[in-house]
């Protein structure tokens, strides 16, 4: 075996960041160091990881192929490492969770994760869906929690718990009375709904493709928070998880609207790399996520902790 750890790792962060000197960053090298064991890697098998435009580097096919299997090296030999500590082996673990996922269930888990392995760290992005999926594509995650589909060939899916959207308005709005709503009667009113690109504008935008019905949207928003004040404020009506709704009905300062002619249910959904190698901590983190969700019909059926 002629290449090193440090060859390979040197190419992984090479490849995610397709800049050296960010990759001499994340592995606190100098940027001189982690050229010459990139160019070194590629001497000793007469081959390029990489197509060069000027200073910038792009992953090529060769590459793209090398990557899955590099990453698993790394992780393994990390699992390896922590054996022969005596570290029960709960290193870093990097999560992607979509918005409704991130605010509202991924920090519990994430908090009850780090409660039980003081020992391990964890980094959690919240972005859309199809962010999420990109990034696990590009082995940037470990793990990602999307309330979207993917059709990404190189992912595995796989379902975690039911969820449902909520069509809703402010308690002043005429609609909050009757408490329900035609078709017709939702595309006439003025609309508020999350970016192209979301899990819950992919599940809208499905539920009303069935109807041929178009909405009259007045404004776009990247965060469901965002959007339950703008409600509040009484700009439009909404629609999102019943997850992220539980507390305003709680109160009364937004009322749902029940939409019989719209099936607005999906799954929130696992997803990693085929060629994923399963930490420890993938596996455990996983496992904290279905015994939150155990017993439960769906995801606002979920059980918070009281705080104090």
């Amino acid at each position: 075996m002629r290449y090193s750890l440090r060859q390979i790792e040197v190419f992984v962060a090479v490849a995610r960041h397709e800049s050296v000197s960010r990759a001499a960053e994340e592995l606190s090298l100098s940027q001189s160091a982690t050229s010459t064991a990139l160019a070194e890697l590629e001497r000793l098998y007469d081959t390029q990881l990489f197509d060069r435009f000027g200073k910038s580097l792009r992953i090529n096919e060769l590459g793209q192929a090398l990557l899955p299997q590099a990453v698993e090296l790394i992780e393994r030999a990390a699992a390896i490492a922590s054996v022969l500590e005596g570290r029960a082996g709960y290193g870093r673990l990097r999560i992607g969770a979509t918005l409704t996922i991130g605010n509202y269930l991924a920090t519990l888990v994430v908090a009850d994760f780090l409660k039980r392995h003081p020992e391990g760290t964890l980094q959690l992005k919240v972005e859309n869906t199809s962010t999420i999926v990109a990034q696990v594509a590009r082995h940037e995650l470990d793990l990602g929690l999307i309330e979207g589909t993917c059709r990404h060939p190189d992912l595995i899916v796989e379902p975690w718990v039911a969820d449902e959207l909520v069509v809703f308005c402010a308690p002043t709005h005429p609609l909050a009375k009757e408490g329900r709503a035609t078709l017709m009667e939702l595309t006439r009113e003025a609309w508020i709904v999350r970016e192209p690109g979301s899990g819950t504008r992919e599940t809208l935008d499905q539920a009303l493709r069935h109807h041929h019905s178009a909405l009259n949207i007045r404004l776009e928003l990247e965060h469901t928070e965002a959007i339950k004040r703008a409600v509040e404020f009484d700009l439009g009506i909404a629609c999102i998880s019943r997850l992220a709704l539980r507390e305003a009905f709680r109160r009364g300062s937004l009322v749902a609207i029940e939409t019989p002619e719209l099936d607005l249910r999906r799954h929130f959904h696992f997803l990693w790399h085929h060629r994923k190698f399963q930490t420890a901590g993938m596996r455990e983190f996983i496992g904290l996520c279905r015994t939150m969700t155990a017993g439960i019909e769906r995801s606002d059926q979920i059980e918070w902790p009281v705080i104090p």
